[in-house]
């Protein structure tokens, strides 16, 4: 009991320690890293049953820890505060009602909208509802973004992992014209990971994919920044390090993105250099296998 609880907070604690080789365990941890956590109650009541001072001692160095963790982004913010409102979602190539899904991100009165998986014929659908709200539209591939305030300096990010070819467009970049000044936007859709029998974690791509982001991150010459973007992963995987490792989450609580039905995962982000997100929040459930999920952001 005792030795099952020091365990615990070492994963809690010690994550990046787990190595990472073959088959990825030390990412897959990371995945799902705040769910580590459930192993609390269940150690609470194990030490209920047997009646055990000692064993109910030792879950609280568990539960200390995970606090420690995970208890700081908890708070989802003030949605009063900030300058301007973001939402960004991956409204899912296989999604039956893109209509209602524009409808619904129109309706967010969001200044700025991030869109991931834009595949025709239902990218003419989020094109014309959200065009009729948001004058100024930036597209690359299969993302896209939709702002109130003008755009300019819109190119195409190449995030492009060894391998894939050229037609695979999931990056863009602009600079929005906002009242408080100049604010570098970009719009990112990182690859799918997947858990194979034979291969594991495979995440080599979605990796690749995030060191090149982060390349371009850095070498940026707007002061401010904001990434939306489906990233495939969170802040404590550590293949998206080069990401995480520029920019802040803010004050944007927990925010479970994925999957919709029974959110496990926060892999939909809003982030900042220079800018802070000080609240966030999730939208009610769309067509997609995504949760939208918004931000205030403070410029």
């Amino acid at each position: 009991m005792t030795g099952t609880a020091c365990a615990v907070a070492l994963l809690l604690a010690g994550h990046r320690l787990v190595p990472d080789a073959g088959p990825r365990p030390g990412s897959l941890l990371e995945a799902f890293l705040p769910w580590i956590g459930l192993a609390v109650p269940v150690l609470a009541v194990v030490a209920l049953v047997r009646r055990s001072r000692f064993a109910a001692v030792s879950v609280l160095l568990p539960a200390a820890v995970w606090a420690g963790v995970f208890g700081p982004r908890l708070p989802g913010g003030d949605r009063r505060a900030g300058d301007l409102t973001v939402v960004q979602h991956n409204v899912a190539e296989e999604n039956t009602d893109p209509a209602g899904t524009a409808a619904a991100l129109v309706a967010s009165g969001a200044d700025l909208v991030a869109v991931e998986e834009l595949v025709e014929p239902a990218a003419a659908r989020y094109g014309r509802i959200l065009g009729a709200a948001y004058p100024y539209r930036a597209r690359s591939g299969t993302v896209g973004l939709w702002s109130r305030y003008p755009l300019a300096d819109v190119r195409p990010l190449d995030l492009r992992p060894a391998g894939v070819p050229a037609t695979w467009q999931r990056g863009v970049r602009a600079t929005a014209r906002t009242p408080r000044g100049d604010l570098a936007v970009y719009v990112a859709h990182l690859p799918s990971v997947r858990i194979t029998a034979t291969g594991g974690f495979a995440t080599a791509r979605r990796d690749s994919s995030a060191a090149k982001l982060g390349a371009l991150l850095a070498a940026e010459p707007e002061r401010r920044v904001l990434l939306l973007g489906d990233l495939n992963g969170g802040r404590d995987d550590r293949g998206l390090a080069p990401v995480f490792s520029r920019l802040t989450t803010g004050r944007q609580g927990v925010g479970l993105s994925w999957p919709a039905a029974l959110p496990l995962a926060r892999i939909d982000q809003v982030l900042g250099r220079a800018v802070t997100p000080v609240a966030g929040w999730t939208l009610p459930r769309t067509g997609s296998d995504h949760l939208p999920v918004a931000a205030r952001v403070r410029l």
